[in-house]
């Protein structure tokens, strides 16, 4: 359930760092990640893609980064973590609104992580995954 475990305790091993995707490639990892209740290597995977990323779609990376890491905070019971970073993460994306940015869903994005944080503010413990282009 992404709960941090004890030391010494076998896990799911990180998501190699570094890794150049395409756009595709970054947001089909990511969203499968994602479906798979792996949301930190979901993050992982966007953040190698916000690390490379032109000047322009720097902030578009690092918000849906953000956004994954929001969940991972849900998953953990960290509430307080997971409302602050889905509304950053909504922040930066919202820029890219008016843009077809690499077919993400940037209105279902920000509806998602907007209203799943006043739901969480509101006593939520659930947070189900995004769908990075909307087609879930």
């Amino acid at each position: 359930m992404g709960r941090p475990l004890p030391h010494g305790v076998p896990g799911v091993p990180r998501q190699p760092e570094g890794i150049v995707r395409s756009p595709d490639q970054t947001l089909l990892e990511a969203q499968r990640l994602l479906d798979d209740g792996m949301p930190f290597h979901a993050h992982e995977v966007l953040e190698d893609a916000w690390k490379t990323a032109p000047e322009a779609s720097r902030a578009l990376w690092k918000g849906l980064a953000q956004l994954a890491v929001g969940v991972t905070h849900a998953a953990r019971g960290n509430t307080t973590g997971a409302v602050s970073l889905l509304r950053r993460g909504a922040d930066h994306i919202e820029p890219y609104r008016g843009e077809p940015a690499h077919g993400v869903d940037i209105t279902g994005l920000l509806r998602w992580a907007r209203g799943h944080a006043a739901a969480l503010e509101a006593g939520a413990d659930q947070l189900p995954a995004p769908h990075l282009r909307g087609d879930g």
